[in-house]
């Protein structure tokens, strides 16, 4: 059995363990949000953020990386605040949730592909045709808009089909 004191009482400062926590988090999701928007899936970026980071504070917790129990779930509480503020933070204010989630980003207008908002997310033509593929699209002049959203998911709009006049 282990001391009790060691495992314990925290052997790094606890203001170390929150600046650490802080510019991790923050510089990760920085990164995720400028860099691997498309990349996200369904799963939310601060969503997968948290989680990769948690396991691994609570990893370090675990396997004695740390020498106390409290430095490891210091970290995750950190990890947690950071996630919880920017989602407040986005709820109360506007100008953050378009940071944090950014507005979708339209990427084929009335059948022409935009080609410069595509080079902006890095998106080639073959991967917009297989999402359309997978969204029962065949030809391009089929779509109204096909737009990137905030989490990196496709929304493809076609064009209604015009009611038939006549009998």
């Amino acid at each position: 059995m282990g001391d009790w004191r060691q495992l314990l009482i925290p052997d790094t400062p606890l203001w170390e363990i929150a600046l650490r926590g802080s510019v991790v988090y923050l510089t990760i999701f920085v990164l995720l949000r400028v860099l691997l928007k498309r990349e996200s899936g369904s799963t939310g970026v601060t969503d997968l953020l948290v989680i990769v980071l948690i396991a691994d504070a609570a990893q370090n917790a675990m396997a004695d990386d740390y020498r106390s129990i409290t430095d490891g779930m210091l970290l995750v509480a950190v990890i947690i605040g950071w996630a919880y503020l920017l989602d407040a933070l986005s709820y109360r204010w506007p100008a953050v949730a378009r940071l944090v989630n950014p507005g979708p980003l339209l990427l084929v207008r009335d059948g022409r592909i935009l080609h410069r908002n595509m080079r902006r997310e890095l998106i080639t033509e073959d991967e917009l045709f297989s999402q359309l593929r997978q969204h029962g699209v065949e030809r391009l002049d089929q779509v109204k808009e096909v737009r990137m959203e905030s989490q990196g998911q496709f929304s493809v709009i076609t064009r209604s089909k015009a009611p038939r006049t006549g009998r």
